[in-house]
């Protein structure tokens, strides 16, 4: 089945937002300018499209050009709930927290599950959790 995946329009960082979700979830982040797509709406270095390849997640990001509104969210959050095993998301997590606002920590919940919310750095809401410990 078809899944979607997020396309986030951010404002000039879409380059420092797609390499760090690169370094933690490990891949890479293949990234494409505006003077490479042949744009003259915004600075040339910034990120036309970009995304991460060869890792378990799948992120588009570009930068926004002229008075384009940047990505905000409202009761969206981006889901990671049993995507990987147990000690990878609890990394997953640890990391994005870093610089960001936790909502949430990632705890043990009177149902049986683990899972927690985080605002990183660039905006982005995630839920992280999974069911048992590996």
């Amino acid at each position: 089945m078809a899944q979607p995946t997020p396309y986030l329009h951010l404002p000039g960082t879409a380059r420092e937002a797609l390499t760090l979700y690169a370094d933690v979830f490990g891949g890479r982040a293949q990234l494409h300018t505006f003077e490479e797509f042949g744009r003259t709406d915004g600075p040339a270095d910034a990120i036309a499209h970009g995304y991460l390849v060869d890792g378990p997640v799948s992120l588009f990001a570009a930068d926004v050009a002229g008075d384009e509104a940047p990505f905000r969210a409202e009761g969206l959050l981006l889901s990671l709930l049993g995507a990987a095993p147990a000690s990878t998301l609890r990394t997953w997590f640890a990391r994005l927290a870093d610089g960001a606002r936790v909502v949430d920590d990632l705890q043990l919940r009177p149902w049986g599950a683990w899972d927690g919310q985080l605002v990183d750095r660039f905006g982005v809401p995630w839920l992280i959790g999974y069911e048992h410990e590996d």
